[in-house]
C-alpha cells in the first residue's frame, strides 16, 4: 500500500501545480480567479491573457497528467502493486489535485486538459478517439464546456468498445477509473450543465462573466 500512497501524493502534487493561476500572475499581476470566469485552467487563460499564454498552461496542464501516470511504475518500490494500479491512482489523483489544488485554497480548473495528459499515458487510442469526439462537437457548437462534457462522457463508453472489439484490451479497472473521473468532470462542471439546459452557455469568444472550462 506505501507504493500506492507515494503515487498518490505525488500524482496529487503534481496536478495541483497551478499554471494558470501562476501566468496570471507573472504575465499580468493578477489572479484568474477573480477575472473573466473565475476559473483556473486554459480557456479563461486565454480569455484574458490571449492565445500564446494559454497554450502554456494548457501544455502545462496536460503534462501534469501525463508524467505522474507515465512514471507511476517507477514508485512501485515494494513490487507488491501492479503497475496499472499505480498509473491509475497516479491518473485519477493528478486529476482531482488541478480540480482540488492545496496550493490555491483547494479552488482549481475543471480537470479536462489534465484528464487527457494522463489519458495520453494510460490509454492514447481511448485518448484520440474521445478528441475526436470533443473536437467535432466544438466544431459544430463553438461551446467548450459542451465539448468537454461530450468527451468526458464518451470516454468510458469508448473504453468499453475498444475492448468489446478487441481493438485495446484493458484491465477492468481503466473503466471504472475512467467512469469515476468521468463524475468527477460533470460535477465540476455543474454550472455550466445548467447554462447548457437554459440554453444561455455562450460559445467561445463571446464575452462572458459566469464559470466556464479549464
Amino acid at each position: 500500500m506505501i507504493d500506492l500512497l507515494i503515487v498518490a501524493i505525488v500524482g496529487y502534487l503534481a496536478g495541483a501545480i497551478p499554471f494558470s493561476y501562476i501566468a496570471g500572475k507573472v504575465f499580468a499581476g493578477i489572479d484568474l480567479r477573480k477575472h473573466g470566469s473565475g476559473n483556473l485552467g486554459a480557456s479563461n487563460t486565454f480569455r484574458l491573457l490571449g492565445a500564446k499564454i494559454a497554450i502554456g498552461v494548457l501544455v502545462g496542464d496536460v503534462g501534469k497528467g501525463f508524467l505522474p501516470v507515465y512514471f507511476a511504475p517507477a514508485c512501485g518500490l515494494t513490487g507488491t502493486i501492479a503497475d496499472h494500479w499505480l498509473m491509475l491512482a497516479a491518473a485519477f489523483f493528478a486529476v482531482v489535485g488541478h480540480m482540488f489544488s492545496v496550493f490555491v485554497g483547494f479552488s482549481g480548473g475543471k480537470g479536462v486538459a489534465t484528464a487527457a495528459g494522463a489519458y495520453l499515458a494510460l490509454a492514447p487510442l481511448a485518448l484520440l478517439i474521445t478528441f475526436v469526439v470533443f473536437a467535432v462537437v466544438f466544431a459544430g457548437k463553438r461551446i467548450v464546456s459542451l465539448a468537454s462534457l461530450s468527451g468526458a462522457v464518451a470516454l468510458p463508453i469508448i473504453v468499453v468498445l475498444l475492448n468489446v472489439t478487441g481493438i485495446a484490451i484493458s484491465h477492468w479497472s481503466l473503466l471504472a477509473v475512467s467512469i469515476l473521473i468521468t463524475i468527477v468532470v460533470l460535477v465540476k462542471h455543474h454550472s455550466n450543465i445548467k447554462r447548457l439546459l437554459a440554453g444561455e452557455e455562450p460559445a467561445l469568444g463571446r464575452t462572458r462573466t459566469s464559470e466556464n472550462n479549464g
